[in-house]
């Protein structure tokens, strides 16, 4: 399977913040970018290795958690430059929630009410991780922390915006019911 450049551009982003290892730079991707980025250990070892052997990355020696820790050399900052100007690829959504609710009279009232609660009940938790992530990305004297923000700040007002969406969605149930 040929490697993703928005693989390549995860992993050099990562390694262009600090030199990691490969499980590093997995749960710096899972911690900080899981909100709308995912990379499987699957997707990012042999990225590490291919990036490696282009030139693009270097060992840097061990690594604290685990395996060696990789740096990007300048000509991979040069790629990941160049990633970065790329036109942003959309992905169509597949959203399973969704598709229960557009089919909901068949699904019944009371499975929506349930999927609804428990979307809601996972957005309060994500906007919690969120707060918490803010907190811990406050550091003024660090360059990548105002960019760092903006993405978590994304994902905070999605999680607002998705309890919001809940509450509008039980309140119609509750009209539908009362009817």
């Amino acid at each position: 399977m040929a490697r993703s450049s928005q693989t390549d551009m995860a992993v050099l982003g990562a390694l262009s913040i600090q030199p990691m290892s490969g499980y590093a730079v997995r749960e710096a991707i899972g911690e900080v970018l899981g909100h709308f980025w995912s990379e499987s250990f699957g997707q990012i070892y042999p990225t590490l290795k291919a990036l490696e052997q282009e030139g693009l990355v270097a060992r840097a020696g061990a690594a604290r958690a685990g395996g060696s820790a990789f740096t990007v050399t300048e000509t991979g900052l040069q790629r990941l430059r160049e990633l970065l100007n790329e036109p942003v690829r959309e992905v169509p959504p597949r959203n399973g929630l969704l598709l229960r609710l557009f089919f909901g009279r068949t699904l019944g009232s009371a499975a929506c009410r349930e999927l609804i609660t428990g979307a809601r009940a996972e957005a309060v938790d994500r906007l919690a991780g969120f707060d918490r992530l803010l907190a811990d990305n406050d550091a003024e004297d660090e360059p990548n922390s105002p960019y760092i923000r903006m993405t978590i700040l994304a994902g905070r007002h999605s999680a607002e915006a998705a309890i919001g969406w809940a509450d509008t969605c039980l309140a119609m149930l509750d009209e539908m019911e009362q009817a």
